[in-house]
């Protein structure tokens, strides 16, 4: 009788699915259509062309990827639409890259993630950037080389280059809901850019040569004011909005020496950034204190870096350097009257009950008017293998 219940009970693979009826989206690119619909893109991987696909790209049998698009007036409703088009059900739970189109941005993003998040597939940890100057439909539409699937390929440039070289940031869809919710940070997102042609980077040809004609860049990032964008910021000051957020792995800065340009290099190995607030006769102030050491990885003047002495003034140069772009930065933003740093999450701990007296007008009032004090305390811990350069003297 225990038997005979069990075999009742067990439900067994009720909801099971069989692998050849999944279409395994990758990447979802939302833009605007022409009617005021929402434009989703699906990247849509096709198995058979990358399971033991060469390096080369493509595959022997075609290209590694499908686009299909579809428009509704809602996330979910284009999705389901979309089944008219594929002969699969679309599977969100390798979704892991959405892009979103500069316009879409620039009008507004505020309801677009509530699908995604209420999705029992979808996972809020997918990478998120902006489609600088592009469509979304048109970034995820480029054949790239190495990573034969693009959204891989932005996913690991995010990473690698925030790592490396500090301009970019990888963020993801839940940060970017939290920071949209919250009234004490605004969002920060990196572009992506394409360089070339992009009707050429759609076809094969792109990734059989050894200099493709069209590839994707990540471009600077993107500034969000609530959920609108309101302005792109590149080089070293989207650096400086890094040394504020802390996210600073590696980086290099080049300073200048007795009346020449840009020809000492520095690598950070470590970097620290502390921000505090306090409150000044009813003024909220910030204090930003950066730490870092590293490397010098290039000299091409004549200097003798085994003189304690020289080594002082490299690094107030340095501490000079970033002090002027994290300000940069600052001002940028205040600018726009957008706190991307959450200055406003400092003040917010350090004067909780000040807070809630200046927090609806904290982005259009207090902040842009905000006393950021910036310090920087930079140290050279490694000099390399020569102290004197072979450059000889002028």
């Amino acid at each position: 009788i225990p038997l005979t219940a069990c075999v009742c009970l067990l439900a067994g693979c009720w909801s099971q699915k069989e692998l050849t009826d999944l279409a395994f989206v990758i990447a979802v690119g939302l833009d605007k259509a022409e009617d005021g619909n929402y434009l989703v893109s699906f990247q849509v991987v096709n198995p058979g062309n990358v399971a033991g696909a060469t390096q080369r790209g493509g595959g022997a049998a075609g290209v590694p990827i499908s686009i299909y698009t579809s428009t509704g007036d809602s996330l979910t409703e284009a999705s389901r639409k979309a089944s008219e088009k594929v002969s699969r059900l679309l599977y969100y739970a390798h979704t892991n890259l959405v892009v979103i189109g500069e316009e879409l941005a620039r009008e507004g993003v505020d309801g677009l993630f509530d699908a995604m998040e209420r999705h029992h597939q979808f996972r809020t940890t997918a990478r998120l950037v902006i489609a600088r100057g592009h469509s979304a439909k048109e970034v995820l539409s480029m054949l790239t080389p190495i990573d034969k699937i693009s959204a891989n390929q932005i996913i690991k440039t995010l990473e690698f280059s925030e790592m490396a070289w500090g301009h970019t940031i990888h963020t993801d869809v839940w940060l970017t809901i939290r920071s949209i919710a919250s009234s004490e940070r605004n969002p920060v997102v990196t572009g992506v850019t394409i360089e070339g042609d992009p009707e050429k980077g759609k076809r094969q040809e792109n990734v059989q040569s050894s200099v493709p004609d069209t590839r994707l860049k990540l471009a600077g990032l993107a500034l969000f004011k609530q959920d609108r964008l309101v302005r792109w910021v590149n080089g070293s000051t989207a650096r400086g909005v890094l040394w504020v957020l802390d996210r600073i792995h590696q980086t290099n800065l080049t300073i200048p020496w007795e009346g020449k340009k840009e020809v000492i290099g520095y690598r950070t190995v470590r970097a620290k950034t502390n921000v505090e607030a306090k409150v000044k006769n009813g003024r909220p102030a910030v204090f930003v204190h950066i730490e870092a050491e590293g490397d010098i990885n290039e000299a091409r003047v004549p200097i003798n870096l085994a003189d304690a002495g020289v080594l002082f003034r490299l690094e107030k140069e340095l501490e000079r350097n970033v002090k002027q772009e994290v300000t940069k930065a600052i001002e940028a933003a205040q600018r726009e009257k957008t706190d991307v740093f959450g200055f406003g999450d400092a003040v917010h701990r350090a004067a909780p009950r000040f807070w809630k007296d200046i927090e609806k007008e904290w982005h259009d009032r207090y902040f842009p008017e905000l006393d950021v004090t910036v310090t920087a305390d930079i140290y050279i811990r490694r000099t390399g293998l020569r102290n004197k350069p072979y450059v000889e003297k002028e």
